[in-house]
C-alpha cells in the first residue's frame, strides 16, 4: 500500500511539474491513478479516479494560476471571457457525448496536432520574441467564439485542449509561449473547478488520497512555474512540442490497442 502511495504521489508531482509548464499532467497522473488507485481502494468506480484526479490536478492548476499572475503579464480582458465560456461549453461538450462517439474523431484530432507541431517547429520565432497582446473588442468576441469551441471541445474529447489553447494564444493574441502557458492554466482552472463541483456533488472522489496527492501537485507545479518562469519561453515552448508528440502517441496508441 505504501509504495502505490508513494507512486502516486510521485506521478503528481511529475504530472503537476509538466502540466504548469506546457500542459498535459494528465497523460501522467491519470494513468497512474488507473493503476495504482484500484489496489488502495479495490472496486472503485472510474468516476471516483476521475474525481479523484480533478481534486489534485485543481489544486496544482491553482497554485500555477496564482504563481504565473504575479511574475507573467497576462490579458485579463481575454482570459477571462474565454475561461467562463469554456466552462460553459465543457458542460455543453459533456452532453454532446451521448449522441456522438469522441472515438470518431480521434484521427482528426491527431492530424490537428501534427499540424500545430509541425506549425511550433518550422517556425521557430513563434511565440518567443515580444509582441503587443491583442486587446479591445474583435479579441474580446475572437476569445468568446475560441473559449466556446476549446470549452465544448474538452467536454466532448479532452486530450490536447491544453495543447490548443497554448497555441491559440500564440498566434491568434500574440503572446508568447510563457504568456500563453499563464493564460491556458486560468481557462483550465475555471474548466476545473466546475468539473469539481460535479464530482464533489455526486460524492464521486476519495478526499484522503486526493489531497495527499494534490500536496505533491503543488509542489510540482512549485516546481514547473519556477522553471517556466526562469527559463522563458524558448523553454516553454520546447516542452510543449514534446508534450504534444506525447499525446499523439497516446492517441495512436489508444486506436490501434486492443
Amino acid at each position: 500500500m505504501e509504495f502505490q502511495l508513494i507512486a502516486l504521489c510521485s506521478a503528481s508531482l511529475l504530472a503537476g511539474f509538466v502540466d504548469a509548464i506546457a500542459g498535459g499532467g494528465g497523460l501522467i497522473q491519470l494513468p497512474a491513478l488507473f493503476l495504482f488507485l484500484p489496489t488502495l481502494a479495490p472496486g472503485v468506480a472510474p468516476a471516483v479516479i476521475l474525481g479523484t484526479n480533478k481534486l489534485s490536478s485543481a489544486c496544482g492548476t491553482t497554485y500555477a494560476v496564482m504563481r504565473y499572475s504575479r511574475a507573467v503579464p497576462i490579458a485579463w480582458r481575454v482570459v477571462l471571457p474565454a475561461a467562463f465560456f469554456a466552462a460553459l461549453f465543457s458542460y455543453l461538450g459533456a452532453s454532446s457525448v451521448r449522441m456522438f462517439s469522441p472515438q470518431a474523431f480521434q484521427s482528426i484530432i491527431i492530424i490537428l496536432l501534427f499540424a500545430v507541431a509541425g506549425f511550433t517547429i518550422l517556425k521557430k520565432d513563434l511565440g518567443t520574441g515580444k509582441r503587443r497582446v491583442r486587446e479591445g473588442i474583435p479579441a474580446l468576441i475572437t476569445a468568446i467564439i475560441i473559449g466556446s469551441f476549446i470549452g465544448f471541445y474538452d467536454g466532448f474529447f479532452g486530450p490536447g485542449t491544453g495543447s490548443f489553447l497554448i497555441i491559440a494564444f500564440v498566434t491568434i493574441f500574440g503572446t508568447n509561449f510563457l504568456t500563453a502557458s499563464a493564460s491556458s492554466k486560468i481557462v483550465n482552472l475555471i474548466t476545473n473547478v466546475f468539473a469539481l463541483i460535479f464530482f464533489i456533488l455526486h460524492g464521486t472522489i476519495l478526499y484522503k488520497i486526493g489531497f495527499i496527492m494534490a500536496v505533491s501537485n503543488i509542489i510540482g507545479a512549485f516546481l514547473g512555474t519556477h522553471v517556466a518562469i526562469k527559463k522563458g519561453s524558448a523553454f516553454v515552448r520546447i516542452i510543449f512540442i514534446v508534450v504534444v508528440f506525447s499525446l499523439i502517441a497516446k492517441l495512436v496508441w489508444a486506436m490501434f490497442s486492443p
